[in-house]
């Protein structure tokens, strides 16, 4: 079982055989399988990609990763410097479960602090704090949230902001 946090109204639940979507490198994902993998939570998701747009996050195409065996999506962040050359920053990568979908930040290690001083939930400063650090020369913060409700993006859309100005 999988630790999920409900953070409508702050509560944990066990939610059984929670398990990743997308497999097969063969089946492109489509509207129609993501509808289909995720639920109810679909009606979030759909909102969230809707909503990414008012952050100038774009997602990336889906694609299939042979380390993670996955199609993995990418929130990226594009500019134009003012010497006119084109910017892209990866913010966050989307993975879908069964009844909900992840989105996942890595944040160089140093930042931690700074994080738990944002307006977030208190799920989110929870997570943060009992985030272990990965890398042994570059170490990286690994932020997941595991959302399947709409009162659950406040934290990641603060999040892509912060994503978006730190060098890494």
């Amino acid at each position: 079982m999988i630790r999920i946090v409900d953070n409508r109204e702050g509560n944990e639940m066990n939610m059984p055989n929670k398990q990743q979507l997308l497999r097969d490198p063969e089946i492109q994902p489509t509207d129609e399988i993501i509808a289909d993998g995720l639920g109810e939570a679909y009606k979030t998701y759909v909102r969230f990609v809707q909503e990414l747009e008012r952050y100038s996050i774009t997602l990336m195409d889906w694609r299939y990763y042979n380390d993670g065996k996955a199609w993995l999506s990418k929130g990226e962040y594009k500019w134009t410097t003012s010497r006119g050359t084109n910017k892209t920053k990866p913010i966050f990568w989307l993975s879908i479960w069964s009844g909900l979908f992840k989105v996942s930040f890595f944040f160089g290690f140093d930042i931690r602090e700074e994080l738990l001083l944002l307006p977030i939930s208190q799920n989110a400063k929870e997570s943060i704090k009992n985030a272990k650090p990965m890398g042994k020369t570059m170490k990286t913060l690994p932020i997941v949230f595991e959302i399947s409700h709409e009162a659950q993006l406040n934290d990641v859309y603060l999040l892509s902001e912060v994503r978006k100005t730190r060098v890494r």
